[in-house]
This record gives C-alpha cells, sequence and structure tokens, in this order.
C-alpha cells in the first residue's frame, strides 16, 4: 500500500502520475513478498531476512514540501542485501540540473517523478547480482524509462539465456524492434569505460519512452516489472541451494567493485538523486555490503 506522501502541487500531475505511483508501491509489495517467500525456502540455522521499511520525505532547496517515498531493506540467508524502493518526487530541479531533462526548461524547472528502483546482492556466488528500475517522469513533457540487468560472478548460460528471452518476449508484445533498441541500449549504458569491459550480461534499458502515448507507456514499464518477477525469482531459486568455494565467493567480492565504480561514476539514477535532495540512504542502497579490490 502507499503511504501517505506530501502532496505535489505541480499542475501537469493528473490521474497517470497517482496511478503509476501505485503500481511501483504495489509492484513493491509483490516482490518483498516473493523474495520473504524465497528466505523461508533456503532452510539454515539463521533466522530467514525480513525487510525493513523506512519511509523518508524529501523537501525542495526553498523548503517547500518535496514528496517522498519508502525504503524497503533485507539481509537474508539467500539475498545478502536487497534494497526496494519506491519514491515520488516532486518541486523545481536546479538551475544547473534543467538543461539536462527533457521538457525542463519549459516548465521552468517543475518535475514530478515516481518510480521503483531494485537491486539485489546475493550470498552466493552462483546466483547472479540484479537491477531493476523502471519510472515515470514529467515536466513539459512526459514519459516513462527504465529497465533491468543481470550481473553475475559466474555466468550460466542458462541463466542468461532465459532472462534475455523473457524481456525479449515482453519487448516484441509491443514492438518487434524495441528488443534489440532497449538490449543495445543497456548494453552500451552499463558499460565501464574505464576498464573496457560491460558490468554484467545485460538485459534492456529504455527512457523518453511514449511522450505521445502515456498509456501505452505505462502498460510497458508495468509489463517490465512483472516480467522481471517472473523471471528473476525463478533463476534465484535454481541456483541457491548449488555449494560454491571460497575461490569463487573471492571473485564475487571483487567482481563487486565493479558495481561499485559505475553506480558512483556513471549512474545516472545516482546523480538524479543526488542532484534533487533525495534521501542518501536510498540513493547508495545499490551499493554491496561487502567488496574487495585487488
Amino acid at each position: 500500500m502507499m503511504p501517505e506522501l506530501q502532496t505535489a502541487p505541480f499542475s501537469a500531475c493528473d490521474a497517470i502520475e497517482d496511478t503509476a505511483a501505485q503500481w511501483f508501491f504495489d509492484l513493491r509489495d509483490q516482490i518483498c513478498a516473493v523474495f520473504e517467500a524465497i528466505e523461508d525456502e533456503s532452510g539454515g540455522a539463521t533466522e530467514p531476512g525480513r525487510f525493513a521499511r523506512k519511509s523518508w520525505n524529501r523537501h525542495n532547496e526553498d523548503g517547500t514540501p518535496g514528496g517522498g517515498g519508502e525504503m524497503a531493506l533485507m539481509k537474508g540467508r539467500v539475498f545478502e542485501k536487497v534494497g526496494v524502493n519506491v519514491s515520488v518526487v516532486h518541486g523545481r530541479f536546479p538551475e544547473k540540473f534543467i538543461p539536462e531533462i527533457p521538457g525542463a526548461a519549459e516548465s521552468n524547472g517543475d518535475f514530478h517523478a515516481c518510480g521503483i528502483s531494485l537491486v539485489a546482492h546475493m550470498r552466493s556466488p552462483l546466483v547472479p547480482a540484479v537491477h531493476m528500475n523502471t519510472r515515470m517522469m514529467t515536466t513539459s513533457r512526459r514519459w516513462f524509462g527504465g529497465g533491468t540487468d543481470l550481473t553475475p560472478t559466474c555466468p550460466d548460460p542458462a541463466d542468461t539465456n532465459d532472462f534475455h528471452a523473457a524481456l525479449r518476449a515482453c519487448c516484441e508484445s509491443y514492438d518487434p524492434k524495441w528488443y534489440p533498441d532497449f538490449k543495445a541500449w543497456c548494453d552500451r549504458y552499463f558499460y565501464l569505460p574505464h576498464r573496457n569491459e560491460a558490468r554484467g550480461v545485460g538485459g534492456i534499458f529504455y527512457d523518453n519512452l511514449c511522450e505521445d502515448d502515456a498509456e501505452r507507456g505505462f502498460a510497458f514499464t508495468r509489463d517490465v516489472g512483472k516480467t522481471f518477477l517472473s523471471i528473476y525469482p525463478r533463476i534465484v531459486r535454481r541456483t541457491m541451494h548449488k555449494p560454491w568455494t571460497e575461490e569463487q565467493k573471492t571473485h564475487q567480492l571483487i567482481r563487486r567493485g565493479r558495481y561499485v565504480e559505475f553506480n558512483l561514476l556513471y549512474d545516472r539514477g545516482t546523480r538524479f538523486g543526488l542532484m534533487t535532495g533525495g534521501n542518501v540512504d536510498a540513493i547508495l542502497m545499490s551499493l554491496p555490503p561487502d567488496v574487495h579490490w585487488p
């Protein structure tokens, strides 16, 4: 259920913003329930993980209310650290940030944004880490963006193929060009140029989608969330009981360093949150709990 948040005064907000925001909170609840069920199935001497939720509010630079969100964080037997954040924020972009956002100059910097962001770092090095984010942005224009990508320590062709097949089916139900386009966009985006390597095995990434058809953009964004909820738990369940070695765990901790480097140096969501006065703990939730650099 969506908690009560500060009401947005931005005149561009209407029913679809409310509908999208409610969906992001509903998706969060579904994901948390499935992930907690996986914890229950894992067995072990320790207690299964449970999500702890914490609400937060933000303020604009002039002190006016600017919405907020809720952070859900779990540390468990299967999920070493997983965060699922939802936010509904509004206000005015800082002047130096306005030129970077489509339609922000025409809206005098006013914006409304809502979305969900998830990052899971797994205890087993055989279970791939994952990221999923979908969002809706309104300035003088309105669009959707997001995607999901898989970051394994020990890549498994079956995991990679099934993950991409699910995303391909989701995209092709809307437009046959979307999957190859969004896959290529993901490969370009989740890339570390200073290391000349990809962060993981990819997925899809899209932005500025369906400015002329909000209902279609929202429908696709909703289906991306449903697809993630369908495929990723299956990947986790078929791998989480397999034994792993200390050498594989060490390799996982080193690979996590790449995740840190990308999110702090290149991730647009991190920059957007920090530039708009978001909750720092929620913004940096994506960082892994333990990491090694050689």
